[in-house]
């Protein structure tokens, strides 16, 4: 079945990778697809792989005018239904709070959260005037802080959280959001200095065993693309405001994060908690 026959769907970062994977599940799937990467180079042979469904535009998508020329380039197609954001770069190898440059921490702020916030910030009111449709951001794992760093796993926190924030506010016009980190092997997930700091990552104990053995030994990224696939398809309908963890035959979700009470007090009759007071509540 063609799933996602009538939609048309903005893909940033979907050039080569996991996003040009879920471009190409896309079109599968029946929509047509707007391409988009920092080389016009790549973009093009991209868009000449998936036929006359897709059209490109290459830029960095937190570039305003960028992600005008996106969402220009859906109107043309028919007008925007759908939005993925895969766009994204690697940490720089050994990066982490202890090196990583101002102009390093900008660069990942900006190719991972800025570029999705600048093509959701157009798209979000089309879909919410259209009563409908799906937006699909990419987070990571790395948020939780299990692949160290500083400027990835930041800007990956700041998406997911992005993605429940944009799930609440669009929930009234029917507008879906969710939140994917996946796991793939891409150019970014393979070479030498990867695998080197995978193993740095486990020999210092920020890697668990098995976080290592699946990040050195990955699926291709067309696993994931299908769970991409599935959110924008009415099959996911009633489902937004997720953050779902896919690689390769592995589907996850991350609960929703929640405070749990440790102690409480009516601060009209009651002092504030003395610093002793405080260490045995949370000891």
């Amino acid at each position: 079945m063609a799933h996602l026959a009538g939609h048309v769907v903005v893909v940033t970062g979907s050039s080569r990778g996991i996003g040009y994977a879920v471009a190409a599940e896309l079109v599968a799937q029946g929509a047509r697809v707007v391409v988009n990467g920092r080389d016009r180079t790549v973009v093009d042979a991209a868009v000449e792989e998936l036929g006359g469904a897709a059209v490109g535009v290459p830029g960095s998508a937190a570039d305003p005018e960028v992600a005008a020329a996106l969402i220009g380039a859906a109107d043309d197609l028919g007008g925007i239904t759908d939005l993925v954001t895969c766009a994204g770069t690697a940490e720089p190898p050994g990066s982490s709070i202890l090196r990583v440059t101002p102009e390093q921490w900008r660069d990942l702020i900006d190719a991972h959260l800025t570029s999705a916030f600048q093509v959701a910030r157009l798209a979000a009111p089309r879909l919410a005037e259209r009563g409908g449709g799906a937006i699909v951001l990419t987070g990571s794992h790395a948020f939780t802080g299990s692949y160290g760093g500083s400027g990835y796993p930041a800007a990956k926190g700041a998406t997911v959280s992005l993605g429940l924030a944009m799930a609440a506010e669009l929930r009234e016009h029917g507008v879906r959001v969710n939140t994917v980190c996946p796991g793939a092997r891409t150019r970014l997930s393979t070479g030498d200095d990867y695998e080197a700091q995978i193993e740095d990552l486990h020999r210092r104990g920020i890697l668990d065993d098995l976080t290592r053995m699946g990040s050195l030994d990955p699926a291709g990224p067309e696993y994931v693309a299908r769970l991409y696939a599935f959110l924008l398809s009415d099959l996911a309908a009633g489902i937004t405001g997720q953050t779902y963890v896919g690689s390769g035959c592995y589907l996850g979700r991350f609960a929703r994060p929640e405070a749990e009470m440790i102690t409480w007090a009516d601060h009209h009759t009651s002092p504030p908690l003395t610093l002793e007071q405080i260490a045995g509540h949370l000891a």
